[in-house]
């Protein structure tokens, strides 16, 4: 039986939940806005408008009010009484009520006008490939982490308490531990593959394609994948993103590059995946904080399974080489489906990490991982980040980068704060590859699917088994009821050294 108000309670919490993700709705746009084209001369007004509409957000997260409300379902009678799915949304709201109440409102206002600004003055010193026009920006970003770590609280490694922010549960040991076995296995097998006498031809990706061209390409792969366009937009900017705003606006933009076919098409095909995960959230979860994916772990298995998995594989060019030949006249005309498969797993170390090969990607990250770790324990400082970078890229890929704009200033992630993020692009290529061994299993025509064109099916299998939960079950829970087994690096190896060997006749 009920406690009594407790239907009313539970109704008012909801409709201040929603209340909170309306604001967020509204920031999640202005931020679009601000990636895809606002005017240069609006960005500091807007950026100030985004930190006080965030201000806004963060004291109803913290209000007195939301404290109350939290106690009194959290109570052990009243929290019995709850739903499975709104014990995790008071579980999640508790969570993230205990970490922003030890943060000072002006300092976290201050920090999103900082974030705001420091994205687009990125986008300058990208482009001028000059660092110290960002570099202050950069310092006050790292300082007002430290300061927030330092509040927060944090055990072992002062990076776990950021990490925990995008993969949860998640530690520098474990990382240490999954990347140390995985570098072991990759390094050799780069070493083997650069030895090979059978390279793939590749002379035929350096022309010219119009822009218009490669738009029109993008789209279509998107309808294929089953992407809403009822419920989102494919538009430019400088750093391919995806926004979810709610299931029925999920955005994403792509990036043309004239001498590159492959960058906007599998930039596309990847925040479609992103988009695939937002646009088929259960209808239940909107307007909770549940209303989003578990993790940025289990969010970028999504993008990079359709990007790569999908998307690189044989089977997919068996289907849709005819497509691109059609859509650039003349261009493909002498080249074959299988030449154009090889030459698009071509494994080449190289300077831009979205636009590596499936193999030398997880270096990319491994890069970050170590240079995030060492500016958290304070082992390297904000200036030393070009030489620090340059370093490590000659180590890991051996390959230098020939200016900042190609070497430290490549990446937004640390422009808009998120540290931590990095290493969740290699876990969820360890998530996918596990992931897609069972789904091999369940869907045994898995190849016959995606040569004949018919994504859908896929699209539902993994609406059903990971999708529609949103963050109703956490990373861990996700990847054992998927797969019936936690976390496995050895998943990823197989599949790379698989894949491989044979395009390589190693």
């Amino acid at each position: 039986m009920s406690k009594p108000g407790f239907e009313q309670k539970l109704t008012d919490f909801k409709e201040y939940l929603k209340k909170m993700k309306s604001y967020e709705e509204a920031i999640g746009l202005l931020y679009w806005d601000m990636r895809t084209g606002a005017p240069k001369k609006g960005i500091a007004t807007r950026s100030e408008v985004v930190g006080m509409l965030s201000g806004e957000y963060f004291a109803l997260s913290v209000s007195e009010q939301m404290g109350e409300m939290l106690e009194y379902f959290k109570e052990p009678d009243t929290y019995a009484q709850l739903s499975r799915t709104d014990r995790t949304i008071v579980d999640e709201c508790k969570k993230e009520y205990d970490r922003s109440k030890k943060i000072p409102q002006k300092l976290h206002q201050e920090y999103v006008v900082l974030t705001s600004q420091a994205e687009s003055v990125w986008e300058e010193a990208k482009e001028a490939s000059d660092y110290k026009m960002f570099q202050p920006y950069l310092e006050k970003i790292v300082a007002t982490n430290l300061e927030f770590i330092k509040l927060w609280g944090y055990e072992g490694h002062k990076y776990n308490t950021l990490l925990d922010m995008y993969e949860p549960g998640m530690t520098v040991s474990k990382l240490d531990q999954v990347f140390g076995a995985l570098r072991e296995k990759v390094v050799p097998l780069l070493a083997a593959i650069q030895q090979s006498n059978h390279k793939p031809t590749t002379g035929f990706l350096q022309q010219t394609f119009e822009k218009e061209k490669q738009k029109q390409f993008s789209l279509f792969i998107l309808k294929q994948m089953g992407y809403d366009f009822e419920a989102g937009r494919l538009d430019e900017t400088v750093h391919p993103f995806a926004t979810g705003l709610n299931p029925g606006d999920v955005r994403i933009t792509t990036r043309y590059l004239l001498d590159d076919v492959n960058s906007a098409l599998f930039g596309t095909i990847h925040e479609g995946g992103h988009a695939l995960y937002e646009q088929n959230i259960s209808p239940k979860l909107i307007g909770t904080p549940l209303c989003t994916g578990t993790s940025m772990g289990i969010h970028e298995s999504q993008s990079r399974f359709w990007e790569n998995m999908i998307g690189r594989s044989r089977p997919f060019w068996r289907r849709y080489f005819g497509d691109l030949q059609q859509n650039y006249p003349g261009q493909f005309a002498s080249v074959s489906v299988e030449d154009y498969y090889r030459a698009t797993n071509e494994v080449k170390p190289s300077l831009i990490r979205i636009e590596a090969d499936e193999l030398t990607y997880n270096l990319h990250i491994m890069v970050r991982y170590e240079i995030e770790k060492a500016l958290f324990s304070e082992s390297v400082s904000v200036a030393d980040l070009p030489e620090v970078w340059n370093e490590k890229y000659k180590e890991y890929l051996g390959v230098v980068p020939n200016n900042d704009g190609e070497g430290v200033l490549q990446d937004v992630h640390w422009a808009g704060g998120s540290f931590g993020y990095f290493p969740s692009y290699a876990l969820g290529n360890m998530y996918a590859a596990q992931i897609g061994r069972t789904l091999r299993k369940e869907l045994p025509d898995f190849d016959q699917l995606i040569e004949e064109g018919k994504l859908l099916p896929i699209k539902d299998w993994l609406t059903d088994k990971i999708y529609q939960y949103g963050k109703e079950l956490s990373p861990n829970e996700i990847i054992l009821q998927v797969t019936g087994e936690e976390l496995n690096p050895d998943y990823l190896v197989d599949y790379l050294t698989e894949k491989y060997s044979d395009i390589y006749k190693l």
